[in-house]
């Protein structure tokens, strides 16, 4: 194998140096200098700038604060850093973070006395829930290495929270060497940036949809739990929570008007989301940067349902459950009932009308027609209106799908709705794919805008074992496990045309919790539900052109992983900390393959050394031959 000096080099500076920051921006300049974060640092806008931050945006700097100096995550290197300690001492320190407005999003109006008013700055909460496609993410950043101020430039308070988010994981900390001697200052140790100057120009996501389901039904979870949930997911640019709130196990939502759902639904009084649960939760979400989908799935997975409004269920309980449902217990929405229809158009509007965002599941995956071929009443139903069951499904589905776009909502639906059924669906539904990743084209050829979710690569549940009672030792119906290894190869272009790939709104990773509860959520998700993080924001390529590999990926996710676990969240190491301190040293091959990182290594630091000594040596040059003069 024949290397290049450059190539060996553009090799070093991608593996060894640019390793802290998840999703990688779509564009990145670094370099080798140590830079301190000062104990006055502080966080300002523009000066001069006139325009008035919402609260939202002063509370996600006073976030940033704390982190900064909270995290104390150390480098992840051998020694975890002490070997910078000495060229600490006289490396610049950086005093000052300024958020700045990109001149064309600045609104003023001339007052009648010649004064001009800026218009004030929308809230975080408020872009965050805008229409899917029309939200603005991008901003700029500026590290430089010499201690003058920092900038993120943005056109909007959440492209600025965006650039907050890559400020904070530029930064690691050092102990205090004697922290009993230490002044104030030093004895919070030392935080700082071992790459600057850090350059980045205008990065945004590559897909607007980055994001995570979680099913809160099977099992219950706690808010504090979902909000540490959504903490995680702003760490690393999620967009999108899609709450898979109800299902056919337990209804834990608090529905305005119909309220028995969940006093007869929930799996006890204190396993429910009140109305002021969900709005905390949402408003938390959106402070962050994300939007919360909420789906209630119907007509299938609403067994539950019958526990409040019996009359509005087919086949309630029917055995054996598994000819009329793929989970226990059985029980469908009458879809045929004029009755059901105007009960669950009512229940739908109840609900999303106390929601911002502009989307609202549906479902409508896993339709069991054995159920409703059983059931007398929705037999009756056909034959009176001399409908077919899937012309029943059709009306069932344009009156709820109408209601909701009566309220401003784009429907979002499982591809079972787009792909099995003869409904007709709005030109706007969005459309979930999860059976395979080889079904997303199906959609797309239909001209329905795409979420990637497929269970072949994204489904977090996976491996997990059956857990069916009477099917000991049987393996999970989607198994193997799902590594982030598998998850990171995911193309969301893959057999698309350009024409198809222009409806793919992103993905998300799932987690279905037939077998997790609070106890193991985080350890279940974390890291892994990181990696469509950076697949749909960074995507199929990095900046520098090449593909996304798990290789270079490794060692930044093991970054952000132990950064989550400062920050209180229990997410499973990757490898060995032994590993996670030696990129490249426990990959496969062997000894020859470990020897040529450590060579690597070595020769990356002869590299920086020739690099300096040559700066210094042109510095000196030139000012004797006057170079520098003006």
């Amino acid at each position: 194998m024949k290397l290049s000096f450059t190539s060996i080099y553009t090799t070093l500076h991608a593996v060894g140096l640019v390793n802290a920051l998840w999703p990688v921006p779509r564009n990145l300049e670094t370099g080798t200098s140590l830079l301190k974060l000062s104990p006055s640092f502080d966080i300002q806008f523009e000066a001069g700038s006139g325009w008035s931050p919402p609260q939202d945006l002063l509370d996600a700097i006073s976030r940033t604060n704390y982190r900064l100096w909270n995290d104390k995550l150390g480098r992840l290197v051998v020694g975890r850093g002490e070997d910078d300690r000495e060229g600490l001492e006289s490396a610049s320190s950086l005093s000052l973070l300024t958020l700045a407005l990109d001149s064309h999003s600045q609104s003023t109006t001339t007052n009648d006395d010649g004064s001009s008013t800026s218009h004030s700055l929308l809230p975080i909460s408020v872009e965050a829930v805008k229409d899917i496609g029309t939200r603005s993410e991008e901003y700029s950043l500026k590290v430089p290495a010499d201690g003058s101020p920092a900038v993120i430039k943005a056109n909007s308070s959440l492209g600025l929270l965006r650039g907050l988010t890559t400020f904070e994981q530029l930064w690691h900390w050092l102990p205090a060497r004697d922290a009993g001697n230490a002044d104030e200052g030093d004895a919070r140790g030392v935080v700082y940036a071992y790459q600057a100057p850090v350059v980045i120009e205008r990065d945004y996501p590559a897909f607007p949809y980055r994001g995570f389901m979680l099913d809160t039904a099977r099992n219950f979870f706690p808010v504090d739990d979902i909000k540490r949930v959504l903490d995680t997911m702003s760490l690393v640019k999620m967009s999108v929570f899609h709450w898979h709130v109800v299902d056919s196990q337990s209804f834990p939502l608090t529905i305005p008007g119909f309220e028995e759902l969940a006093q007869k639904g929930a799996y006890s009084s204190n396993e429910i989301y009140s109305s002021s649960d969900v709005q905390s939760i949402v408003k938390y979400a959106a402070e962050r940067g994300i939007d919360v989908l909420m789906e209630i799935d119907i007509p299938g997975h609403t067994a539950v349902i019958a526990n409040a409004y019996p009359e509005h269920i087919a086949c309630p309980g029917a055995t054996p459950w598994s000819q009329y449902a793929n989970e226990p217990p059985a029980g469908q929405l009458r879809l045929a009932s004029s009755a059901t229809t105007n009960f669950t158009v009512s229940m739908l509007s109840s609900i999303a009308q106390t929601l911002p965002s502009t989307m609202f599941g549906t479902g409508g995956d896993e339709i069991n027609t054995k159920c409703y071929q059983k059931d007398p009443n929705t037999q009756e139903d056909l034959k009176r209106s001399g409908a077919t069951l899937e012309k029943a499904l059709d009306s069932f589905t344009q009156s709820t799908h109408g209601a909701l776009r009566q309220l401003g909502k784009k429907v979002v639906v499982w591809q079972e709705m787009a792909l099995d059924h003869r409904v007709s669906l709005a030109n706007d539904t969005i459309v979930t794919v999860w059976i395979s990743s080889k079904h997303a084209a199906k959609v797309a050829k239909k001209g329905f805008r795409v979420v990637h979710a497929p269970s072949d690569y994204f489904y977090l549940d996976c491996g997990g074992g059956g857990w069916i009672g009477n099917s000991a030792g049987m393996n999970s119906w989607c198994d193997p496990f799902k590594s982030w290894q598998k998850a990171y190869t995911f193309d969301p272009l893959a057999r698309l045309s350009s024409a198809e790939a222009s409806l793919v709104l992103g993905g998300q990773q799932l987690l279905w919790a037939e077998q997790a509860s609070p106890e193991n959520l985080d350890p279940i998700v974390w890291p892994r539900a990181a990696v469509s993080a950076e697949i749909f924001w960074t995507g199929p390529r990095h900046p520098s052109g090449q593909f996304r590999t798990v290789a270079e990926a490794l060692h930044r996710l093991h970054d952000v992983r132990f950064r989550m676990v400062q920050r209180g969240v229990r997410a499973i190491p990757l490898q060995p900390q032994w590993c996670a301190l030696r990129p490249g040293q426990c990959d496969s091959g062997g000894l020859p393959s470990m020897v040529w990182g450590f060579v690597l290594q070595k020769l990356a630091k002869v590299i920086e050394r020739y690099k300096l000594i040559v700066s210094l040596l042109t510095t000196k040059y030139s000012e004797h031959l006057g170079f520098n003069e003006p």
